[in-house]
């Protein structure tokens, strides 16, 4: 099973989405937009990916900087606290698989969670060959 926590307006969580798809999964797909974050599933997921809160803030189109939430002095769990009340804070997609959970932040990070990968050659949206003809990654 795969899970993928998803924006469908963000054209990285586009890319990872359609490379699962290709790859011959079907994944679960979590709007966390419409569905938001819970205390424990940010925790979870953080932990297991080896992630902080503050290394998950999306930095840029997200209202962190008018927060201040990039100020050095901001708390890990201030970062959070925000997250929870506004997810658009969370970077994305945070990609779970058996293999492992990750932000897939550039979209092949996600062929390191896939036992098997779309068929080559495989691209990004805006045309950035991800996979070649031969089956391998760029």
């Amino acid at each position: 099973m795969i899970v993928i926590h998803h924006n469908p307006e963000c054209g990285t969580s586009r890319n990872v989405l359609a490379v699962i798809k290709a790859a011959g999964y079907e994944p679960m797909v979590i709007d966390y937009l419409k569905h938001g974050w819970t205390r424990p599933q940010l925790l979870a997921l953080f932990a297991t990916a080896g992630l902080t809160p503050r290394a998950a803030l999306r930095k840029t189109k997200s209202p962190a900087k008018e927060l201040g939430l990039l100020d050095e002095k901001v708390s890990e769990d201030e970062i959070l606290e925000a997250m929870l009340e506004q997810p658009i804070l969370v970077n994305r997609p945070i990609v779970c698989s058996p293999k492992g959970i990750k932000l897939c932040r550039p979209s092949e990070v996600v062929l390191d969670l896939l036992e098997q990968w779309p068929q080559g050659p495989f691209a990004k949206e805006d045309g950035e060959l991800l996979i070649d003809a031969l089956g391998s990654k760029q």
